[in-house]
């Protein structure tokens, strides 16, 4: 398995599949192991798909240092991959959490970006989902047998005061909430094991969230960015929704928005065909 140096010394892993020009691929959690998007719905079949572990995360080293784990410090870690690839430019695809890492290296080294694909962004500078929504999108699905189950172990979450492995079985029992369609096959999905063991991890990756104070600088930075876009979203993520998708999409002049109504928060397991279509189709355009 691939192994690099970044920066700073820490060991980032990656993982190659598939043939092709080279596609980086950031898993989200965050702290993710990239492992879990497989091969993101046979998009390895039309690129090579470059799957960088974050840090503390899957085979990737936890520094000493937690500030790197914010996704503004991992951002230098895609530049090291850039380079061991020794590519000029780059595309890059990022899943949920990880497209703050992905709008944050397009933003800082937008020479090097030649295109980006942002699959159920989080937000545009930390986590924006819009609360009224999330819960219009979770009570569509009072009628499934799990619902009951799901909404207490919510209810129990916001309520706070759960850490360790009595918040990971609560977050557990609200997934199906993630999905367009849920049955039992869908638990195949969530493996513990992908997860990153270190609980400091989420705070650590969203230390670097804008305040009010630095929003409008953050938005700037990130809508100065003229490399082209393709937001995809699911209709039925109940998990962050699709305003924060809307919102990406709208910080980047001229950047393509597509809502995939029968797909929740992985599009590439539920709806793969048109998810690679997509993909596949954006990559290919004016490829030089």
């Amino acid at each position: 398995m691939p192994e690099l140096i970044s920066y700073d010394n820490g060991a980032i892993w990656y993982e190659l599949r598939g043939d092709g020009e080279p596609l980086v691929v950031l898993p989200g959690g965050p702290g993710m192991d990239a492992r879990y998007l497989a091969d993101l719905g046979g998009l390895a079949n039309h690129r090579r798909l470059v799957l960088v572990d974050q840090r503390a995360a899957g085979r990737s080293a936890a520094p000493e240092d937690r500030s790197t784990v914010s996704f503004t410090a991992q951002a230098r870690d895609v530049e090291a991959v850039r380079e061991r690839l020794g590519l000029e430019r780059i595309d890059v695809l990022a899943h949920s959490a990880g497209c703050l890492i992905a709008q944050e290296y397009a933003a800082a080294h937008p020479e090097r970006v030649r295109r980006s694909v942002l699959v159920a962004p989080v937000g545009r500078a930390g986590r924006e989902p819009d609360a009224a929504e999330l819960a219009a999108l979770r009570a569509e699905r009072a009628d499934r047998e799990w619902y009951g189950d799901a909404a207490e172990a919510d209810r129990l979450i916001t309520s706070g005061g759960y850490t360790g492995s009595e918040l990971r079985a609560l977050q557990r029992r609200i997934t199906p909430f993630f999905w367009h369609h849920w049955d039992e096959s869908r638990w195949a999905e969530h493996r513990p094991e992908h997860a990153t063991p270190y609980p400091w991890l989420r705070d650590a990756f969203y230390a670097s969230s804008a305040t009010p104070d630095t929003l409008v600088d953050r938005l700037a930075r990130l809508s100065a960015v003229r490399s082209p876009v393709l937001v995809v979203a699911g209709a039925s993520d109940g998990m962050i929704g699709t305003a924060p998708a809307r919102a990406v999409a709208a910080c980047y002049e001229g950047a393509r928005l597509h809502v995939l109504e029968r797909s929740g928060h992985r599009p590439w397991v539920e709806e793969p065909a048109r998810f690679v279509e997509l993909v596949a189709g954006f990559l290919v355009e004016d490829a030089d």
